[in-house]
C-alpha cells in the first residue's frame, strides 16, 4: 500500500457513542448544506456532515430561515447541529432546546469570518477573548447530555494566532472533537489555508481534530491528513459542485488510486435526485430559485468549459422557474456530449 493507504488504516475517530464511518467530512456552510445537500453527500460517501449554523436566539427560530436550518427529519443518525452566538447562557440554552428537538450532537461555531457574524462578536469573532471562549464551551458542555464539537480558526489575524491555546481549553471544557480551518479571520476565504496549526494543534491535545480549508480534490485530503496527522478532513467548498469527493477521498486512502469519474447516467441521476430534493424541500417558488447556486456550482467546476461558456450556461439554466422546466433541462444537457461535460467534476484530477 501507499502511505496515503497506511495512513487510512488507523482506528476511526469517535465523538461520545458515535463513530465516523470514515475520514471525509461535510464541512457547516450557511446556504449550503441544507437537509436535501447533507443527504445527498451522506449517500455520496461523507463520513460525517454539519448541519447550517442557527443562531442561538431562540426568539428567532420562528423564521422560515431558522425552521429550514433546524430540519433534520428523516436524516439518519447522527444529526449534527452547529449554533452561533457570544452569549455563554444563550448558547447553552439553545444546546439544550436543540437536544431536545432531537439533536444527537452539538457543535459551536467559532470559525465564521462573515461580517454579520462577526459584528455580533460571534463566530470567529470569539477567538479574540480566549476567556470567553472557555466561558461559552463550559457552559455548553455542561447544558447538555450529548457530545460537544467545536469549529475554529487559527486565530483572529496573522498576530494572534491562539488555535492551540482555543484547543486545549477547549480539551479541557470536554468538548470531544475540534475541526480547524486553516485561515485566520482576516483572510476570510482568500489566499491558501495553512495546515502547520492544524498540525500543532492536533499534537497538542488528545480528543479528534478536523482539518479544513482548501480539500478540494482526494490526492489533496491525504496529504494534509498526512501533514497534520489529523484524524479527519473537513470539506467544504470543495464539495460544491462535486458531492462525490467523499467517496473519491475514502478510495484514495484505502486503496492509494483514484475512483473512477462517476458515469454520465450517474450523473444526470444525482443531479435530478438533488433538484427534486431542493424543489420538495423549499417549494416550486423557492426551491428553483436555490437550485440555481447549486447548478452553477457543478458548472464553475468543469475547467473544459471557459469562462463565456459557463456563463451562458448560467445564465440558460437561471431562466427556468419551475421544478419541471429545471429536470427537464438536466436530461436534456445530459443527452448531449458536449453539454454533458458541465458534470465532469468529479474526475480525478489533483
Amino acid at each position: 500500500m501507499t502511505r496515503n493507504a497506511i495512513n487510512s488504516c488507523s482506528s476511526l475517530p469517535s465523538i461520545g457513542n458515535h463513530t465516523l464511518i470514515n475520514r471525509a467530512i461535510l464541512a457547516p456552510m450557511a446556504g449550503v448544506t441544507d437537509r436535501p445537500f447533507r443527504q445527498l453527500c451522506r449517500r455520496l460517501g461523507a463520513g460525517w456532515v454539519v448541519g447550517e449554523m442557527v443562531t442561538s436566539d431562540p426568539s428567532l427560530w420562528h423564521t422560515r430561515k431558522s425552521q429550514q436550518r433546524m430540519n433534520h427529519s428523516g436524516e439518519p443518525s447522527p444529526r449534527v447541529v452547529q449554533i452561533a452566538g457570544g452569549d455563554a447562557h444563550m448558547l447553552a440554552e439553545a444546546a439544550r432546546l436543540n437536544a431536545n428537538l432531537g439533536a444527537e450532537v452539538i457543535d459551536i461555531n467559532m470559525g465564521c469570518p462573515a461580517k454579520k457574524v462577526c459584528n455580533k462578536a460571534a463566530g470567529s469573532a470569539l477567538l479574540r477573548d480566549e476567556a470567553l471562549v472557555a466561558s461559552i464551551v463550559n457552559a455548553v458542555v455542561a447544558a447538555v447530555d450529548i457530545p460537544v464539537t467545536l469549529k475554529i480558526r487559527t486565530g483572529w489575524c496573522a498576530e494572534s494566532n491562539n488555535a492551540v491555546r482555543i484547543a486545549k481549553l477547549a480539551e479541557d471544557a470536554g468538548i470531544q472533537a475540534l475541526a480547524v480551518h486553516g485561515r485566520h479571520r482576516q483572510q476570510r476565504y482568500n489566499g491558501y489555508a495553512e495546515y502547520d496549526t492544524i498540525a500543532e494543534v492536533k499534537s497538542s491535545v488528545n480528543i479528534p481534530v478536523f482539518a479544513n480549508g482548501d480539500i478540494t480534490s482526494a490526492a489533496k485530503a491525504a496529504d494534509v491528513l498526512h501533514y497534520t496527522q489529523a484524524d479527519a478532513v473537513m470539506v467544504g467548498r470543495g464539495a460544491q459542485g462535486n458531492p462525490w469527493i467523499f467517496q473519491q477521498i475514502t478510495h484514495f486512502l484505502a486503496h492509494g488510486q483514484h475512483l473512477p469519474a462517476p458515469a454520465l447516467s450517474e450523473r444526470r441521476a444525482v443531479l435530478s435526485e438533488h433538484l427534486s430534493a431542493l424543489h420538495a424541500f423549499y417549494g416550486h417558488v423557492m426551491g428553483p430559485k436555490i437550485a440555481r447556486k447549486h447548478i452553477g456550482w457543478y458548472i464553475s467546476a468543469d475547467t473544459r468549459f471557459n469562462d463565456v461558456e459557463q456563463r451562458a450556461l448560467k445564465r440558460q439554466f437561471n431562466t427556468l422557474e419551475s421544478p419541471e422546466s429545471q429536470i427537464e433541462w438536466i436530461n436534456d444537457a445530459m443527452a448531449c456530449d458536449a453539454s454533458a461535460r458541465l458534470f465532469s467534476k468529479g474526475s480525478h484530477a489533483a
